[in-house]
């Protein structure tokens, strides 16, 4: 599976973003999928959990409210749509691809996209 990553950009506090992850190669039905972010000098956080085929998601406490994903079937792409954006926002953002349902963990994650940078000013 390769996955790619975009929509990252420079936003000001209380805005929004929509990233996109694009996949392809093998049948993405069969995994799910995960947003997960890194900040400079911070492990690898986890943001949301879900699928490439229905709504059900799993979300961090921290993005509750303010992210969403959705997703288009077609043309197997999951969007994360990010409002209310906060400076703590601020990060690289990873989506991945696994077997594990639902996983917050990242090393349960076998394939991974490039990641978009997204930094949100103050």
């Amino acid at each position: 599976v390769q996955l790619q990553a975009s929509g990252g950009g420079l936003v000001q506090a209380g805005g929004s973003l929509r990233l996109s992850c694009a996949a392809s190669g093998r049948t993405v039905s069969r995994y799910y999928m995960g947003w997960f972010r890194q900040a400079p000098g911070k492990e690898r956080e986890f943001v949301i959990a879900g699928t490439w085929t229905s709504d059900n998601a799993v979300y961090a406490d921290s993005v509750k409210g303010r992210f969403t994903i959705s997703r288009d079937n077609a043309k197997n792409t999951v969007y994360l749509q990010m409002n209310s954006l906060k400076p703590e926002d601020t990060a690289v953002y990873y989506c991945a691809c696994g077997r594990v349902p639902y996983s917050i963990y990242s090393q349960r994650y076998d394939y991974w996209g490039r990641g978009t940078q997204v930094t949100v000013s103050s």
